[in-house]
């Protein structure tokens, strides 16, 4: 099959994996896989071919990327777990200061967001938002809205997060991991601002119900609540030291550098290999060595990290199937289109990933699936290179901001735990990440069409 069939069958399929998740609940694995052998089967690929292909898809990305999302994981169970989270939320709280307690949240969920689920990580911090509310005086709302944007940007911008990471993995990116963490921080530092603006302008004008049971929370007693806490350097290693990894091996790809010693770092500065350094410094923050912290925190991660690798996984299999098409000349008669090509393109991914956010709420389902199917895209248009490519996964990550409504689990995490009403979550968190996603896209976009 080609032409204007093949693109019904791919759109189909897409609006298929959609409906399935955001209707019918089905989990976006399924959905996925499900779509990927019926494109296979209805654009006339050979049947063994079809099974082929999404085993290789499906096994392709899983060896590329899954270790790392894996290692990923641990690390921030191993932070959650041993109050290492909270220890950084302190160590940013003394240097921003209680003077501007929105803007300390902001910045506190920005840094434990990158390793630890945003849904988590706000469970993790709620108890500190309120005491630091009551101490400083300011209403919970506008901390709510500061610490869920801060959460919210870099769990869609930047890695080790398993969003950006499996998106990396998608398009052919993954070696160029270094650069997507420096391009990250460079969008997500406008868009968290973004998210703190909202929370002083919308914030402070929202009075949660029963808001004074606030003030039966203390940061010191929060604080103490934790036991004997591991300290600034043991807390903040297992984040820093694998991105410093990452980023030299970038430095020495880009500067040509040779020799024994640069190769050794070449290779702990692989995606896999910095990982691992990170879980290894993690291990210093266990407790104890015992049955709980190195077989039930490790079997946490397992749980959490099985869904994003199976969905993972299935993109791969859908993307595998769609580039087995002939799409690609399809692609390449677009490609010709300036528009396509130009600078408009990078708004394609950010459309499609906002699209399957508002409908079936995950954002690391709506980035794995738009990379999937931006991918057979990149090469047509000409897009290479770790620059281009990072701008692309900033591109989905700004469109999966896009919004944070009643299908996400986000949204009743964050209404939950700030005493919000369903109205007041509105106003709070989907316009919050609405205004985040159009800031991200934006810088985004001046950046692409500065350096592209």
């Amino acid at each position: 099959m080609s032409g204007i069939g093949l693109i019904l069958v791919i759109i189909a399929g897409v609006l298929f994996v959609i409906f399935a998740t955001a209707k019918f609940n089905l989990h976006p694995f399924l959905s996925l896989l499900i779509a990927a052998f019926a494109i296979g089967i209805l654009s006339g690929m050979p049947l063994e071919e079809v099974a082929t292909t999404v085993n290789d898809g499906f096994g392709g990305l899983m060896g590329s990327i899954g270790l790392v999302i894996l290692f990923g994981t641990i690390i921030g169970v191993i932070l959650e777990k041993s109050g290492a989270a909270l220890r950084m939320a302190e160590v940013v709280l003394r240097i921003v200061g209680e003077k501007r307690p929105q803007l300390a949240m902001s910045a506190i969920g920005s840094i434990v967001s990158i390793p630890v689920f945003c849904d988590s990580g706000y469970v993790i911090l709620s108890s500190l938002k309120k005491a630091l509310a009551n101490k400083t005086k300011v209403t919970v709302a506008s901390m709510a809205i500061a610490l869920s944007t801060g959460l919210f940007a870099t769990h869609t911008l930047v890695p080790p997060t398993p969003g950006p990471i499996a998106a990396a993995g998608n398009i052919g990116a993954e070696n160029y991991l270094g650069t997507i963490i420096l391009i990250g921080v460079v969008v997500a530092i406008p868009t968290i601002i973004a998210g703190y603006i909202w929370a002083m302008k919308a914030g402070t004008k929202i009075h949660v119900e029963n808001e004074d049971d606030a003030a039966g929370y203390t940061y010191e007693e929060v604080v103490q609540s934790f036991g004997k806490m591991p300290s600034a350097f043991k807390s903040f290693a297992p984040i820093l030291v694998p991105i410093a990894l990452i980023s030299f091996n970038s430095i020495i790809t880009f500067a040509g550098w040779s020799g024994g010693l640069f190769s050794f770092f070449l290779f702990l500065g692989t995606p896999v290999t910095a990982l691992l350094v990170g879980v290894l410094c993690a291990f210093a923050l266990l407790p104890k060595f015992d049955k709980e912290t190195m077989n039930d925190w490790i079997g946490i991660s397992l749980k959490e990290a099985a869904p994003i690798l199976l969905i993972t996984g299935a993109g791969g299999a859908f993307g595998s199937v769609i580039s087995s098409t002939n799409i690609a000349d399809i692609i390449e008669g677009i490609a010709q289109n300036d528009a396509a090509a130009g600078a408009l393109f990078i708004f394609i991914p950010f459309i499609i990933a906002a699209a399957l956010k508002s409908a079936q709420g995950s954002s690391t389902a709506a980035i794995v699936i738009t990379s999937t199917l931006v991918a057979p895209l990149l090469p047509q248009v000409g897009i290479e290179g770790a620059l281009p490519l990072a701008l692309v996964v900033m591109s989905v990550g700004a469109g999966a901001m896009v919004v944070s409504h009643v299908n996400d689990s986000y949204f009743w995490v964050v209404k939950e735990f700030s005493g919000l009403s369903i109205t007041q979550a509105y106003k709070a968190q989907t316009m919050g990440t609405l205004l985040q996603g159009i800031v991200a896209i934006t810088v985004t976009s001046v950046l692409w069409y500065i350096f592209v």
